[in-house]
Formats: structure tokens, sequence, C-alpha cells
């Protein structure tokens, strides 16, 4: 993995930390509501998984649980979140906050896919 600032690694783990939360709040919402949840907990689980992966396995040198095949769906979720993302990203005014956290979220999903690729080839 490439050399990543304290502060980008900062960012990036709050990044995903905030982007866990709000997934963890529509599923709870979508649950009450018996809207069908699939997709918000896989979401949710390849942000998990990114998440622990940048903070324990990659930068903090700890090992992970993870299975191969949990590593391959959580890198192919996060992947498809970015698109939308990156869409946004171009909509958003400079300056602005939301360009901001837009900015800081690819930046956290890249460093996270990048780690499950790192980990996928030893």
């Amino acid at each position: 993995m490439e050399n990543v600032s304290n502060a980008n690694k900062l960012e990036s783990i709050n990044s995903l930390q905030s982007t866990s939360i709000k997934l963890e709040n529509a599923l709870s919402q979508m649950t009450q509501k018996g809207a069908n949840t699939t997709l918000v907990k896989k979401r949710l689980n390849a942000i998990s998984i990114g998440l622990a992966i940048l903070e324990n396995d990659v930068w903090n040198q700890r090992p992970h649980h993870y299975t191969k095949e949990d590593l391959a769906e959580a890198r192919h979720v996060l992947t498809g979140l970015l698109p939308s993302i990156e869409k946004s990203y171009a909509n958003s005014k400079a300056g602005s906050p939301q360009r901001t956290l837009l900015e800081r979220r690819i930046k956290a999903l890249e460093l996270a896919i990048q780690a499950i690729d790192d980990l996928s080839n030893t």
C-alpha cells in the first residue's frame, strides 16, 4: 500500500465510520418500514470490512478474520459505490462541505479497495 499520511488515515477512517453510521441508520429505518434491506446490508458489510482492513490489518499490523470470499465481495460492493459518489462529487460546488465529504469518501473507498487488493495478492 502506498504511503498514506496520518491525516489521510484519520480522514479515511472517519469517513468510513460516518458512512457505516449512516448505513446503520438507513437499515434501522428501512427495517421499521418493512422495506427490502438486502442492498443496505451488503453495503454496510462491505464498508465494515473495508474499515476493519484499514484500521487493523494495514495500518496497525493486526490480523483480520475475513475469508477471501468476504474480501472479494466487499471489494466488488465498494467498487460499485464509487461511480455514484464520483458523479455526486462532479456535480457538487467547489469548496463546499459536501464536496469535501465526497472527496474524503472517495479516497477512503479507494484506499480500502487497494488494501483488499494487496491482501488478496499475498
